[in-house]
């Protein structure tokens, strides 16, 4: 007789085990379906913005992941970077130098994610709320620090990741692409191919039984709070380099559209499960549904209310993935 354990799982079951298989397969679906119904979709010019449009949430919701990774979530981490690029921006316009204007707006990304993730270690508060405020004073504080203005970039290096070269002399990448796709990959073995990726998914898991494994439960939180912090600069240089102006009042949904790719990508939201390359698939997702629904005609209102949707469906299949799996 075959047992539980030696039965052959289904189609839906290996897709709801696989994480990564479900976004692929709604990735491929999205895009097969824009190519028949609009005329330009699979244009190699449409294909590349798409990917462009998609690189500065794509980042944050890098960054994003590894928060939830931990059972967190980070409502702060557009506004970390809406502020890096005022200040990588205004620096350098002001003469200062624009390698010195790069680091320092990165540098202030890390402290801020270091300084929300001592809070939400050191006092205990739930990652929701503490970076809730963290959200409210990061915006207050770019609108101050901007004066209410919107900064141009010139300087070459502040706007590099913007550069374009072209592959078989037609399909446009941008520096930009190289190097969100690194930043995936080494996430990618960071997680699965070292002692700090495996305490990040015990910690997520179980936090309780990670402490009693040994692991340093505060000290790996606060570990991830700093590396999205990074991350976080890192999309404002990427930002930067897709629209060469500084603005105190852009990316206003970058936090909930990066929550949205990090769903869309298998990511459990009750922390332990997922992939960063899933999320890379979710980014992908989010912004082929707008170009094509664009492309279709769709009021924004409805594209909104399309993607809304899919969250929902996307976290009731993660909880009925976690009861099966129970």
């Amino acid at each position: 007789m075959t047992t539980a354990a030696e039965r052959k799982p289904s189609v839906g079951e290996f897709i709801l085990r696989t994480r990564a298989v479900g976004p692929a397969l709604a990735l491929v679906v999205a895009v097969a379906l824009f190519s028949l119904t609009t005329r330009t979709f699979l244009n190699a010019d449409n294909l590349s913005l798409v990917v462009q449009q998609s690189l500065v949430v794509g980042t944050l919701a890098l960054g994003q992941t590894l928060v939830i990774l931990t059972n967190g979530i980070d409502l702060a981490n557009a506004s970390i970077a809406v502020l890096a690029t005022l200040i990588m921006a205004k620096m350098a316009l002001g003469g200062g130098s624009a390698p010195v204007a790069l680091v320092f707006g990165i540098v202030v990304a890390v402290a801020i994610g270091a300084i929300s993730g001592g809070v939400v270690t050191g006092l205990r508060l739930p990652p929701f709320i503490v970076t809730l405020g963290m959200f409210t004073i990061v915006t207050a504080a770019a609108r101050i620090y901007a004066s209410g203005q919107s900064y141009p970039v010139s300087d070459p290096l502040l706007g590099w990741l913007g550069n374009r070269q072209y592959l078989f002399g037609r399909i446009e990448v941008t520096y930009g692409m190289g190097l969100a796709l690194a930043m995936f990959l080494v996430a990618w073995y960071a997680l699965t191919k070292t002692a700090w990726g495996r305490h990040v998914y015990a910690v997520g898991n179980d936090p309780e039984a990670a402490r009693l494994s040994g692991i340093h439960v505060r000290r790996t939180v606060l570990s991830v709070y700093v590396v999205a912090g990074l991350v976080y600069g890192v999309a404002a240089w990427q930002a930067l380099g897709r629209v060469p102006n500084a603005d105190p009042n852009a990316y206003q949904l970058g936090n909930l559209d990066s929550i949205t790719a990090v769903v869309l990508g298998g990511t459990s939201l009750f922390g332990g499960r997922g992939s960063v390359l899933g999320t890379l698939v979710g980014a992908l997702i989010v912004a082929v549904l707008r170009s094509g629904l664009t492309q279709a005609g769709i009021d924004s209102l409805y594209q909104d209310v399309a993607t809304g949707i899919l969250v929902i469906v996307a976290v009731a299949v993660d909880r009925f993935a976690r009861g099966r799996q129970a």
